[in-house]
C-alpha cells in the first residue's frame, strides 16, 4: 500500500511513537518561525530553559505585527528580539521587510523540511511541499531548543482538483470552495493532501494561499506535491538547489477524497462573522461597499498585486470606498515599484500601506460604524477588524479591485478588464538585506514592558470553584485575548490579562482574580470550535494567570488545546453535549480525584448548585496529561 506525501513527509522525520493516526507521535522540527506578536514570549521561554543557542536547522524572528508604534512598547520589543536572536543564532528579519509568511516562502521554506511557527498560518508553506504546522510559542521554543514537537498522526484527505481555473477566478476562490464544503470545524488532526491534473495548473503563490487558509478549517496543515511548478518558483527566486521532487504514490490510500473541478468555481466571499459563510459574488452584487484592503499573508504576493493593479489601471477608487493596499513582502513593493504596477495603485487612489500583518489583525485601518469592509485577509471574526458593528467579508484581489471601483459588491468579471497577460515574471526580487544574521555577541535589552512567562502550579488533587464564563460555539482566540490597540501587552502577562474575553464580558478578568486571590479555581464553560483561529498562546497563558484551571466544552480546537496543556490547564469535554445546557455561569463547581481521574480520562463534574453530576473526559495525549500534572511544560522541562 502507497503512502501519503503527508506520511511520507512525519515518516522521515518521525522520533517517536507509531505513525498511525490517531496515535500520538514526536517529530524533528527543522525550521523555526516566530512573529513579533507571539515571539516575545517565545523567546522568554527558550531563556526560561537556559540552552545557549538555537539547536535545529534554521531560525527566523519576523517583525510584522506589532509594527504601529505608539508608546514605547512595540519599539521595546522588537529591540529584546533583535538581541535575542542575536545572542542565541536567530536570524532577525527587520521591520519592514514583511510578512513572516510571504517573506518565508520567498526566502527560506523547502520541500521536504517540517517548519513549526508561532502563527497559525504557518501552512502557507505547505504550498511549495513543507510540511509546515502552526503552534503555540512555548512549542516553538522547544523544538529550538532541539525538542521534538508532539502532535497526533493526522488523518489525511485527499481534495482531487481537476480543470482550470476560469479568468478572474483565483486561488482564494478555491479555499473558500473548500470552506464552503469542510467548515470550520470538525477537522482537527486533519492533513488537506491536494492532488490531480489541476494542481499543475496552479502556482506556488496560488498554492500558499489555498495552504494558507486551510487554517480556518482547523486542519493540522495542508499540503501540495513539489513538481515543476514548484522548481520553477525556486528558480526564479535564485534558490532552485533546495529544490526536491516530492509526492504522494500512485496507490496511497487516504481517509476521504473529494473532488473539486476548478474550471467550476466561481468568484466567492466569506460572510460576516466567519470564513467559513461563504456565498457567491453574484449573490451580493450590488451591495454598498465602504472599504476595500488588498494584502495579509493570504493575498500580498507579485501576482496579487499585478491582478489588482490592472483592473484598477485606468479607473478610479469609487468617491465613497477608501482603498488600501499592502505588500507582503519588501521584495514585493521593489518589484511593484520597478515595474508601474505601483504608479497604477496609486493613479486609481489607492493608499498603499506597510508592508505588515496591519488590518488583518486590527492594529490600524478599522473601518467604519456599521459600514461593509472588502478585505483580502483571511479572518472575519467578530470585531477582529477593530469595529464591532463592521461587516467583514473576505475576497479575492480581483474581486477586491473591481468592488473598489463601482463602489458596490462586484463580480470581476464584469470588470471589463483583460488581465489573461498578466504572468509571472522569470526571475523574482531577492533581497537579503533586511536580515540580520547572529553574531552571538548582543546584549539582549529588555523594556520595562518585558516581563517573564509565569509558571502554573502542579495539578491538585481537586478542584473547587466557579464557572466563572459560559460563552457559546466557535469562540476564538481573538475573543479570549483581544488582538489590535492590546497586542502591545503581550510580553507583559499582568497587564494584558486585564483584557481577557474583553469583547463577551469586560468584567471577566476583574471577576476572575479575585476568584484566584480567594484561592479558587477557575472554570471556562464552552460550545463548539472552543479557541479556533490564532495560534495566540496568550489565550491560555493569561487565563491561567487569572486562575483558570479548566475549560469544559463540547469542542476545543487543536493548537488552543496544545496551549491549554502546555500551560498546566485541563482540557475537558462532555461526555454527552447537551451537558453544557447543565451549567449555568456562576455555578459552584467541583472535580475531586483529578490525578487518578487523569490515568484514566474519564473526570466526573459536580455541580453543587444544582447537584448534577456531568461526566467529562480529557482531551489530551498521554504526554499531554504529564504536563497537566505538573502544571506546564515550563515546569517539566525545568525537572
Amino acid at each position: 500500500m502507497g503512502q501519503t506525501l503527508a506520511y511520507k513527509l512525519l515518516s522521515e522525520h518521525l522520533v517517536d511513537g507509531t505513525l498511525r493516526s490517531g496515535e500520538s507521535i514526536s517529530i524533528r522540527i527543522d525550521h523555526t518561525l516566530t512573529q513579533d506578536a507571539t515571539g516575545t514570549m517565545a523567546y522568554l521561554e527558550f531563556e526560561a530553559m537556559d540552552v545557549d543557542r538555537v539547536r535545529n536547522e534554521l531560525a527566523v524572528s519576523y517583525i510584522d505585527h506589532n509594527t504601529i508604534q505608539i508608546g514605547y512598547e512595540n519599539f521595546d520589543d522588537h529591540e529584546y528580539l533583535r538581541t535575542i536572536a542575536d545572542r542565541k543564532g536567530i536570524i532577525f528579519s527587520r521591520p519592514g521587510n514583511g510578512i513572516c509568511h510571504q517573506v518565508n516562502l520567498e526566502h527560506f521554506a523547502l520541500p521536504g523540511k517540517t517548519l513549526l511557527g508561532s502563527d497559525s498560518h504557518t501552512p502557507t508553506a505547505g504550498g511549495i511541499g513543507c510540511f509546515a504546522i502552526g503552534a503555540g510559542g512555548l512549542d516553538v521554543a522547544l523544538a529550538m531548543a532541539g525538542i521534538p514537537f508532539q502532535m497526533v498522526a493526522p488523518r489525511v484527505v485527499n481534495i482531487r482538483l481537476s480543470g482550470k481555473l476560469r479568468p478572474f477566478v483565483s486561488a482564494k476562490d478555491v479555499i473558500l470552495s473548500v470552506l464552503a464544503h469542510f467548515g470550520t470545524k470538525g477537522n482537527v488532526n486533519t492533513v488537506f493532501e491536494y492532488t490531480g491534473s489541476g494542481v499543475s495548473t496552479l502556482s506556488v503563490p496560488d498554492r500558499a494561499t489555498i495552504a494558507n487558509m486551510g487554517a480556518e478549517c482547523g486542519v493540522t496543515t495542508s499540503l501540495f506535491p513539489s513538481d515543476e511548478k514548484t522548481r520553477e518558483f525556486l528558480e526564479k527566486e535564485g534558490r532552485g538547489e533546495g529544490f526536491r521532487a516530492l509526492s504522494a504514490d500512485e496507490d496511497a490510500v487516504y481517509d476521504d477524497v473529494w473532488d473539486l473541478d476548478l474550471s467550476s468555481i466561481e468568484p466567492l466571499a466569506a460572510c460576516p462573522h466567519s470564513p467559513g459563510n461563504v456565498k457567491s459574488v453574484g449573490e451580493l452584487e450590488g451591495m454598498k461597499v465602504n472599504q476595500v484592503l488588498i494584502g495579509s499573508c493570504t493575498n500580498s504576493s507579485y501576482m496579487d498585486l499585478r491582478k489588482a493593479a490592472e483592473i484598477l489601471d485606468g479607473s478610479h477608487v469609487h468617491p465613497s470606498v477608501e482603498l488600501g493596499v499592502a505588500p507582503g513582502s519588501r521584495d514585493v513593493l521593489m518589484m511593484i515599484t520597478e515595474d508601474g504596477t505601483l504608479e497604477k495603485l496609486i493613479k486609481a487612489g489607492a493608499r498603499i500601506l506597510e508592508t505588515a500583518c496591519g488590518f488583518c489583525i486590527g492594529s490600524h485601518q478599522s473601518p467604519g460604524t456599521e459600514s461593509v469592509s472588502l478585505r483580502t485577509s483571511n479572518r472575519n471574526f467578530y470585531a477582529r477588524s477593530g469595529t464591532a458593528s463592521a461587516s467583514v467579508y473576505l475576497v479575492s484581489p480581483e474581486t477586491a479591485a473591481a468592488s473598489a471601483i463601482t463602489g458596490v459588491f462586484t463580480d470581476p468579471r464584469k470588470c471589463g478588464k483583460d488581465i489573461s497577460s498578466v504572468k509571472m515574471p522569470d526571475s523574482l526580487m531577492h533581497d537579503d538585506s533586511m536580515f540580520i544574521y547572529p553574531t552571538f555577541t548582543a546584549e539582549v535589552k529588555r523594556g520595562p514592558n518585558i516581563g517573564q512567562p509565569p509558571r502554573n502550579t502542579a495539578l491538585p488533587e481537586s478542584l473547587h470553584g466557579r464557572a466563572l464564563i459560559k460563552v457559546e460555539d466557535r469562540i476564538t482566540t481573538d475573543h479570549i485575548m483581544p488582538a489590535g490597540a492590546r497586542m502591545k501587552y503581550r510580553s507583559n502577562i499582568p497587564e494584558y490579562s486585564k483584557y481577557v474575553f474583553e469583547s463577551i464580558d469586560q468584567d471577566f478578568s476583574g471577576r476572575a482574580s479575585a476568584a484566584r486571590d480567594r484561592g479558587e479555581h477557575g472554570f471556562i464553560i464552552a460550545r463548539q470550535s472552543y479557541g479556533q483561529g490564532s495560534s495566540r498562546e496568550h489565550a491560555a497563558i493569561c487565563p491561567m494567570y487569572l486562575g483558570i484551571k479548566a475549560v469544559v466544552a463540547v469542542s476545543i480546537e487543536r493548537i488552543h488545546q496544545a496551549n491549554l496543556a502546555n500551560f498546566g490547564i485541563l482540557p475537558l469535554l462532555f461526555e454527552n453535549a447537551d451537558d453544557y445546557d447543565r451549567i449555568s455561569e456562576g455555578d459552584e463547581l467541583e472535580i475531586t480525584g483529578t490525578h487518578e481521574a487523569m490515568e484514566s480520562g474519564s473526570f466526573m463534574l459536580h455541580d453543587i448548585t444544582t447537584g448534577d453530576m456531568i461526566p467529562l473526559r480529557i482531551f489530551a495525549s498521554e504526554a499531554q496529561r504529564k504536563t497537566i500534572l505538573l502544571g506546564g511544560r515550563l515546569n517539566e522541562v525545568a525537572l
